[in-house]
């Protein structure tokens, strides 16, 4: 049989490089802060180039890992509930529109079902629906990236080190439209998620996104489609594909009807995931091919 390895959130976080001399950042609690700082509100503070020390980034490869708690060297915390012996995990969520996706996990977790917890959402719409539905349920809202649009957003680098205060396991992107930074993916090696409405590797790719990917669907004459969730790389819809759903593409679909169908599904899967993921149950097979242990028959896989 061959080799199977676990997977666990990366902790390399590379040193934080300040431009300006005041930026506001959320943090979940000031007193867990790696830098004094002064409060402004309840979910931001301010602070500046000098509070912040060097993060050191390190190139060793973790090629296999018990559990996130191992991996880190850190205790769980008594506020942390376990079940089956695994603590409950840090989510971090991506959206750039109304992140049905994000709610549906959320919905999930509420009915617990998903061993997690969204601490923190990234968005660059600070109005979007998904941000909204996410202060409406206290969890704190960052922006990313910085541009003219958005001037408040973070940098990559202050991103990667205002995630590493929440103490994030995994991230899930959830119809956010923008690349993820390369300083993120190395930060988070093989804990990022993101799900495409199409059977990748077709249909994928910059471009390839809402209606596109569907319209592109019945064009080609395909009979079937359906979501995919992948790891993420430095490229896009290109990672280890972990799970993917199929649903039939019928003769007179409209984008639209067939869009409806596929979210349908995208729904049910990504809290499926996000459950496997939060239960570590989620594998890595010799070859780098991801796959999901049966939480019923843990000899299966898919």
């Amino acid at each position: 049989m061959e080799a199977l390895f676990g997977v666990c959130s990366n902790s390399l976080f590379p040193s934080i490089q300040n431009h300006k001399n005041t930026i506001l950042l959320p943090f979940p609690n000031s007193a867990h802060l790696p830098f004094s700082s002064q409060l402004k509100s309840q979910n931001r503070v301010s602070l500046k180039p000098h509070d912040l020390p060097p993060f050191e980034a390190s190139n060793n490869l973790l090629l296999k890992c018990i559990s996130s708690d191992e991996r880190l060297g850190t205790s769980v915390d008594e506020g942390d509930s376990l079940k089956d012996g695994v603590r409950i995990k840090n989510l971090a969520v991506f959206v750039s529109g109304g992140g049905s996706n994000f709610r549906a996990v959320h919905e999930a977790i509420l009915r617990g079902e998903v061993h997690g917890r969204f601490v923190v959402l990234v968005t660059n719409k600070h109005d979007c629906g998904g941000a909204q539905y996410a202060r409406e349920n206290g969890i704190p809202v960052i922006i990313y990236p910085n541009t003219k649009g958005e001037p408040e957003g973070l940098s990559s680098n202050n991103l990667v080190a205002v995630l590493s205060s929440y103490e994030i396991d995994f991230i899930l992107l959830a119809g956010y439209l923008k690349l993820i930074p390369s300083e993120l993916i190395r930060a988070y090696s093989n804990s990022i998620l993101n799900i495409h409405p199409s059977l990748l590797p077709a249909f994928g790719g910059k471009g390839y996104y809402g209606a596109k990917v569907h319209k592109a669907v019945i064009a080609s004459g395909a009979r079937y489609s359906g979501p995919t969730i992948h790891f993420v790389d430095e490229n896009y819809d290109t990672g280890r594909i972990l799970a993917q759903r199929i649903v039939p593409v019928l003769a007179n679909d409209t984008a639209k009807e067939l869009a409806a169908r596929v979210l349908r599904q995208e729904h049910k899967m990504y809290a499926e995931v996000a459950a496997a993921i939060c239960e570590e149950r989620v594998i890595w097979r010799e070859d780098g091919v991801p796959l999901i242990r049966s939480k019923a028959n843990p000899e299966h896989y898919s």
